[in-house]
């Protein structure tokens, strides 16, 4: 279960790196996205910084349990709140599928970090 547990941490720091990078490099999609949702710049900048914390915390997570389950549990309760924005601003599913998708991901990845400690 190790193994999966692997996995999965590594896959979904790859993707927690990818989304945090664009939103703490101000990329023009997410200035928008943010503006759009409510939040200031700055704010969109610390959920990537949270982001990278996540994906950091995941993948340290792999040699120190207790990191990895406070990672997956930060990570949770972040794509529960973007699922929250999503859906509270009406959007449409495939624009909320993606955090649904990732609050899920880090749900199982938590499951198996706490099996696995």
């Amino acid at each position: 279960m190790f193994i999966a547990t692997l996995v999965l941490s590594a896959l979904l720091a790859v993707v927690f790196v990818g989304a945090g990078t664009a939103k703490v490099l101000q990329r023009p999609v997410m200035v928008e996205a943010a503006e759009a949702h409510g939040f200031g710049k700055d704010s969109y900048r610390v959920i990537g910084l949270l982001e990278y914390a996540g994906a950091a915390g995941l993948l340290i997570g792999l040699w120190f349990a207790p990191l990895g389950i406070a990672a997956g549990v930060g990570l949770v309760l972040l794509m529960a709140g973007a699922v929250v924005v999503h859906v509270r601003f009406k959007e449409k599913a495939a624009a909320t599928a993606p955090s649904v998708v990732l609050a899920l991901l880090a749900a199982v990845a938590l499951a198996l970090r706490i099996a696995t400690a």
